[in-house]
């Protein structure tokens, strides 16, 4: 029943329940110790009134004659109405009373022995005849200084328990006015509380964090969660494999867990980011940033991050098969137009023409693949030359290999060099494609003192200077997207696989953009996903 009551309810219960306890138990410890501060005032008023007695003459003098004026009992009922005294008594030595408020008691001895025979004053709560009553005794000397009798004193507990309730009155009303300031601050921490949660009952605020624990580590997706501030409070495993983020990482920023680059300026970037591709050292991801804002407040931002390495290597395998299918398609229907040729002068009647026609288009040609396949060594890297040949022709482009091109180096890593070279041509055949003549691509392979150098030369307006810095930067690329293929991809994917291998690459502006990668032969190129997607290329 406890848990179901709502939220507001449960502060106000629980704190009016603390201060009950509290303020009950204050009040009865005030009402203690005062109870014990007013008695120990009206003893020590009772022994003032008491050795005040104990000081008349009248009384030391006729107390040890046994008072045959009766003195004691008119001074003591002086004494007693002008001291508002519940009774002053004096007895003898033997506890015979010489004054009393009841008369009847005159005369008689006291029920208990003469305290202050001893000579000292005695102090104490006592249950006398006319009832409960702070007690003082003290000695009575006689005029020779010894000890005649004992001056009892007492004030009743009625003016104590006067005293004590007006106490006890402000004991209430500052219980009542704390009673009352406790309910208004729980409705108030209530209502901050129900704002802070909105508006959320705390069964409904655990079902929710079981709903995000199973969602957020269930799904497929890299999530981020980061608060006003910019530090991350929420992280999945996902985004932690994406990331290759280990440890603690709630309550850090972004920069404090990860290295500086294109995907640390989107998460800490003040505005959106839709379906940004990023590059990382092994992912290529596809990253979203959107705001939060609950109730009109800022409430921070959720990134997701989605892997598209498997599907990116796709994408350019496809539109490689795409370009040979093209060239090919191209080839047939060359050879159909020869057929038709043919056919049509067999058709005119002239054989001979179509004879010596058939003679010309059957001479051999020299394939390129043959000459290239003697020269370089690697024959993954001659048959990519071959194809980018062909490829680059249908588009009306020459892409030729220098003659002193040579590759013997038996320890290169061919899969290396096959994905910087086949980018490169890539790039350089887009550049040149638009261009007026010549459109041509120059190739050069060298392999000398343990190193592959390769250099890539086309005719087109080539680099602008101002882009040589950053050229390299994930995402830069100075062409218009080619459908669903993300550009600025392939000279990163480059620039880190060279760098992987322990080489360089540089580039030369334009007219006519140059590149040129060296790579130590002997290098040991750490496979990973992304050599995979770009050897798709």
């Amino acid at each position: 029943m406890w848990r179901s009551r709502p939220l507001a309810s449960q502060i106000l219960m629980g704190v009016l329940g603390i201060l009950l306890a509290t303020v009950s138990a204050g009040a009865l410890l005030y009402v203690k110790l005062t109870g014990e501060t007013l008695d120990a005032q009206y003893e020590q008023r009772a022994l003032g009134i008491a050795n005040a007695v104990a000081q008349m003459e009248p009384i030391r003098e006729a107390l040890p004659a046994r008072d045959p004026g009766h003195v004691v009992q008119s001074t003591a009922e002086q004494v007693r109405l002008a001291t508002g005294a519940a009774y002053v008594v004096v007895t003898d030595r033997t506890g015979l009373r010489y004054s009393h408020t009841n008369v009847d008691l005159i005369g008689r001895r006291l029920e208990e022995p003469v305290a202050a025979l001893d000579g000292q004053s005695h102090l104490g709560i006592d249950d006398g005849s006319l009832g409960r009553s702070a007690n003082a005794r003290v000695p009575l000397r006689g005029p020779d200084g010894t000890i005649a009798g004992q001056i009892s004193v007492g004030i009743l507990e009625e003016q104590v328990s006067s005293e004590l309730a007006k106490a006890a009155l402000w004991v209430v009303l500052y219980s009542a006015l704390a009673l009352t300031v406790g309910v208004v601050a729980s409705w108030l921490l209530a209502r901050r509380i129900k704002r802070v949660t909105f508006g959320l009952e705390p069964s409904e605020i655990v079902a929710l964090l079981q709903e995000r624990e199973a969602m957020l580590h269930g799904i497929r997706e890299g999530v981020l969660g980061l608060d006003p501030d910019g530090r991350i409070e929420v992280v999945n495993d996902e985004a932690r494999r994406l990331l290759a983020v280990t440890g603690t990482v709630r309550g850090r920023t972004p920069r404090e867990v990860l290295a500086p680059g294109r995907l640390l300026d989107l998460l800490e970037g003040t505005g959106n980011a839709r379906d940004e591709v990023v590059l990382t050292d092994e992912f290529l991801l596809v990253v979203n940033k959107m705001p939060v804002v609950l109730s009109g407040r800022n409430a921070g931002s959720v990134i997701t991050l989605r892997d598209r390495t498997e599907l990116e290597g796709l994408m350019r395998e496809l539109h490689a098969v795409t370009g040979l299918t093209n060239a090919l398609r191209a080839q047939e229907h060359e050879f159909s137009n020869r057929l038709h040729v043919l056919s049509g002068l067999l058709g005119v009647g002239d054989a001979d023409e179509a004879a010596r026609y058939l003679a010309e288009i059957s001479q051999p040609i020299t394939s390129p693949g043959t000459d290239l396949r003697s020269r370089i060594a690697p024959p993954e890297l001659a048959a990519l030359l071959a194809a980018k040949v062909t490829v680059a022709a249908e588009r009306d482009v020459l892409v030729t290999v220098s003659r002193d091109s040579r590759l013997d180096l038996p320890t290169v890593d061919a899969n290396a060099l096959v994905t910087v070279l086949g980018n490169l041509i890539d790039n350089a055949v887009d550049a040149v494609a638009g261009c007026p003549e010549p459109r041509t691509v120059v190739v050069r392979l060298r392999d000398a003192d343990g190193v592959v150098r390769m250099s890539v030369h086309d005719s087109g307006p080539g680099i602008p200077e101002e882009a040589l810095h950053e050229i390299f930067a994930d995402g830069f690329s100075t062409k218009s997207s080619r459908g669903s293929m993300r550009r600025g991809l392939g000279l990163a994917l480059v620039h880190r696989l060279v760098r992987r291998a322990g080489g360089t690459i540089t580039v030369t502006p334009g007219p006519g953009a140059r590149f040129e990668v060296s790579i130590p032969g002997d290098g040991h190129h750490g496979g990973s996903r992304l050599d995979e997607l770009e050897h798709a290329r």
